[in-house]
């Protein structure tokens, strides 16, 4: 016999709505403050210009003038040597990710979030040497993506940027 119950579907969107939650992108959300009003940081190596790219698909490009909010990240990338062999061959690489953020009113330059976000991938490097650094540069393609990702999705859950 089971013990689910179509009632406690009926009642789940009463009981979200009484916790305070809110649709990111819903009027007043944090998802529709945000967009097309941050100014990203200007990227100075390929790492950072991935992870830009990747913001501003997210959260809207916006003028440097006329954005309401700054947002700074700093990113790092460390690889390293994942599966060597006995003959002392590395066969499979991952890439360490890190990136600390921190968004700014434009009018005042208060810090209204910061954070710091971390992930890996990992690539082969066991075919030919042009596969290797096109695996290599697929791979940081994804890492600047997921630590895009993680950093608006932390900007999302920011009550104070929801008005």
């Amino acid at each position: 016999m089971s013990s689910f119950d179509r009632r406690t579907l009926l009642l789940m969107p009463l009981a979200i709505a009484a916790c305070g939650f809110q649709p990111v992108y819903a009027p007043g959300g944090a998802g529709s403050n945000l967009y097309g009003k941050v100014a990203v940081s200007a990227p100075n190596t390929v790492d950072s210009y991935l992870l830009v790219q990747n913001l501003e698909q997210r959260l809207g490009r916006s003028a440097t003038s006329g954005s309401d909010y700054n947002l700074d990240v700093q990113v790092s990338a460390v690889v390293r040597g994942a599966a060597i062999t006995p003959t002392n061959e590395t066969t499979r690489y991952t890439i360490d990710g890190r990136a600390d953020y921190s968004l700014k009113s434009a009018e005042t330059g208060q810090i209204l979030a910061s954070g710091t976000v971390t992930d890996f991938v990992a690539y082969s490097a066991a075919g030919s040497t042009v596969s290797t650094l096109a695996d290599e540069r697929d791979a940081k393609d994804r890492l600047m993506t997921i630590l895009a990702d993680q950093i608006v999705t932390q900007l999302y859950a920011n009550p104070g940027l929801a008005t």
